[in-house]
């Protein structure tokens, strides 16, 4: 569940909010395997339905929000049923033996709004859409809240950092789960050691 923002002007790079509506993403679960890391409480629960932080016992994931993030969880489900989308029990499961005849794909549903489309023209004392934008952005993060993020920072300043680097930068457990897809493809994963690479200044 995906929404980006053109905001560059406004706030200097684009807003944009990538989350799952579960509290962590799966694929959070799997870089606390590759980092040996215990899950934050309540993020999912074992093959038993029982509560647990270990990373390699997750068999599903709980809901941000309670019943409101179980909600949102379920209008993209409908979504998806609607243009084709698998069942979501089987979903990433076909390896499993259970998904004779279904899909085990996921769908996806892009729109895009041009922002002229939303633009009223008549913004307060005179303001341009992205000096509006600007203005509303400044008010929520004003009044001693100023210490918040809005989603996107932590991107661009990872991004201002890749730049100044010259180049990604990765984890070291990043660099030894890709030196894991390079011996199951069957090359050469001698390469792939965290010494093998530049370490960038922090």
């Amino acid at each position: 569940h995906s929404w980006g923002f053109p905001t560059t002007d406004a706030v200097g790079y684009p807003v944009v909010i990538d989350w799952a509506t579960s509290t962590i993403a799966m694929g959070r679960v799997e870089q606390f395997k590759r980092e040996n890391k215990q899950l934050p409480p309540g993020c999912g629960v074992d093959a038993d339905g029982n509560p647990t932080t270990d990373p390699f016992k997750i068999k599903s994931l709980i809901p941000f929000g309670a019943h409101k993030g179980y909600g949102l969880a379920l209008l993209n489900e409908l979504y998806g049923a609607a243009i084709g989308g698998s069942l979501p029990t089987l979903r990433g499961h076909a390896d499993e033996g259970k998904a004779a005849g279904e899909k085990t794909t996921c769908a996806f549903y892009f729109q895009v709004v041009h922002p002229d489309a939303l633009n009223c023209g008549d913004f307060s004392k005179g303001r341009s859409q992205t000096e509006n934008i600007s203005a509303v952005v400044r008010d929520i993060l004003g009044h001693g809240n100023e210490g918040a993020m809005l989603p996107g920072t932590i991107e661009a300043r990872a991004a201002e950092k890749c730049e100044k680097a010259g180049g990604l930068l990765f984890s070291a457990a990043e660099v030894k789960a890709f030196a894991e897809v390079a011996e199951e493809c069957g090359r050469d994963a001698s390469a792939w050691t965290p010494e093998a690479f530049p370490v960038a200044e922090a």
